[in-house]
């Protein structure tokens, strides 16, 4: 792969000069139109070290409107990074619809590392890149442009301006912290960086070689390949990235889907008052011992509650989280995305909220309103809600292996059973504002819920992330079945029997 790549392309500084100007009006142009589309664009930034990969970037950021672009570094992560999923502290970066992120690295560069480190050997890596092609075609699918370069130097060369860099106090500092002087395993990080090429090189996420040796060739091919890449795309989507929704409503074709899982919830299951008593202080006080202990142990807990309307949630995590220390636990109730959410992927809003190790994170609705009211109303079209299946278990999976005990709970209610919760509330003054039309519309729609509710359930119940169906006709039951649940899950992450 490297030793095709043609080398000795040099640009003269009258060249230069005189294609600089039109390429820049090009670039803010494009940058201009894009933002208008909408459309979100990453720049990759990898290859060599010593290629002048931060001098490129200077370079774009001079090019064009830095008020819309994005630069991110990523060296040694920080405590805050270390202690959640690896993938956190990228999806943190990723640009809004119609900006531009430039990133050195990326998630390419940590994968190396600890490749050429000896810390992952061939088939880790080629897991990691697997996980990488998924993550990126997810963005794209979604409206993003990957632009990937990946910057090449012959060895000589590369040891010589190192060695040059390492001895001049006034460019040292173009050296990122973890730049080598030395030179002795380039040919094992040549084979290194050809697989990982190889293997996440696609159409809709292509890799750009740019030969480094002479710096003003270098610098005009990637502002060429740029501007080529942003222009074609939006020619190609009519200069308008659009995010509408089709807002047509889907209801089940399968006749399978008219018997859902949820018919075979038992909902007679309830508890008398005394029994519920002594079982809730009894797994409260457990809870309060494992949460502790999983701080201490720095295991962390993400907690997702769904279910019906009037199905309660509310009352359930209150229960839940009183017996948890206020300073381990947030409860993050979800409702439709703000501006800033809606210019990113739907799941940018939740990547944002996972909790540092040792604490637990309460989704009060969750990332599955994609496959549920999204889908339901219309606020996602069908390629978008039918992906997010797959796009979810790759999300939960990534926080399994991190560590974090995952629990997802459903609760279910009968119709019977919500329609006296609804009058209920109409009926009791500081219930009222729990009801709206839109609940009552909703109920409407009951059937066309629970066929999605039943497609949730079986795509995204997993060997590391299963759903807990739970009887909340009786609340008391719902509340004791829950906690006793995040017990067992925690007991088991900690490597203890729970009774």
């Amino acid at each position: 792969m490297f030793e095709g790549a043609e080398l000795g392309r040099k640009v003269s500084k009258e060249d230069f000069k005189a294609e600089i100007p039109e390429l820049r009006t090009r670039l803010l142009a494009a940058q201009r139109r894009a933002r208008a589309a909408g459309l979100p664009v990453v720049v990759v930034v990898a290859g060599v070290d010593g290629a002048g990969k931060g001098e490129v970037v200077n370079r774009l950021n001079a090019w064009l409107d830095t008020r819309g672009v994005q630069v991110h570094a990523f060296w040694d992560a920080t405590d805050e990074e270390c202690q959640r999923p690896c993938w956190w502290r990228f999806w943190r970066r990723l640009p809004k619809r119609g900006g531009i992120a430039v990133l050195f690295g990326a998630w390419y560069g940590e994968a190396m590392r600890e490749r050429l480190d000896g810390k992952t050997d061939d088939a880790a890596l080629d897991a990691e890149l697997a996980r990488i092609g998924n993550f990126e075609r997810m963005l794209t699918e979604d409206g993003a442009l990957f632009i990937k370069f990946w910057f090449h130097l012959p060895a000589e060369e590369q040891s010589r301006r190192l060695k040059t860099l390492a001895k001049d106090p006034k460019s040292r500092w173009r050296m990122a912290p973890d730049t080598p002087v030395e030179i002795g395993e380039y040919p094992e990080f040549l084979r290194v960086a050809e697989r990982v090429i190889r293997e996440t090189d696609s159409g809709q996420s292509p890799w750009y070689f740019i030969e480094s040796t002479d710096r003003r060739y270098r610098d005009l091919t990637v502002g060429r390949t740029l501007l080529a890449a942003i222009e074609e795309r939006l020619e190609r989507d009519g200069a308008e990235i659009d995010h509408s929704y089709s807002h047509a409503p889907h209801l089940p074709e399968a006749e399978s889907a008219q018997v859902t899982v949820l018919d075979h919830v038992d909902l007679a299951r309830a508890l008398e008052k005394q029994e519920y008593k002594h079982r809730l202080e009894h797994y409260q006080d457990r809870l309060r011992e494992l949460t502790w202990r999983a701080y201490r142990e720095k295991r962390s807990c993400v907690l997702v509650f769904e279910g019906w309307d009037a199905g309660g949630k509310g009352g359930t995590i209150r229960r839940l989280m009183s017996a948890i220390d206020a300073r381990l636990y947030r409860v993050l109730p979800v409702a439709a995305p703000t501006d800033e959410e809606r210019a990113h992927h739907y799941l940018w809003r939740f990547w944002r909220q996972i909790p540092r190790d040792g604490r637990v994170t309460v989704f009060d609705r969750s990332w599955y309103g994609r496959v549920l009211v999204e889908r339901v109303e219309g606020f996602a079209s069908d390629a978008e809600w039918r992906r997010a299946y797959q796009e979810i278990n790759e999300f939960e999976q990534q926080l399994v292996d991190h560590g974090t005990v995952l629990a997802k709970f459903w609760l279910h209610i009968s119709p019977e059973e919500q329609l006296a919760r609804f009058k209920a509330r109409e009926e009791t003054a500081y219930k009222r504002h729990k009801i709206t039309a839109e609940d009552w519309r909703n109920r409407e729609k009951w059937d066309t819920y629970k066929a999605a509710v039943n497609e949730m359930v079986v795509r995204t119940s997993t060997e590391f992330s299963e759903w807990t169906l739970v009887p909340a006709n009786d609340k008391r039951y719902a509340r004791v079945d829950v906690i006793r649940t995040v017990c067992e899950r925690l007991a088991a992450a900690l490597g203890e029997d729970e009774d």
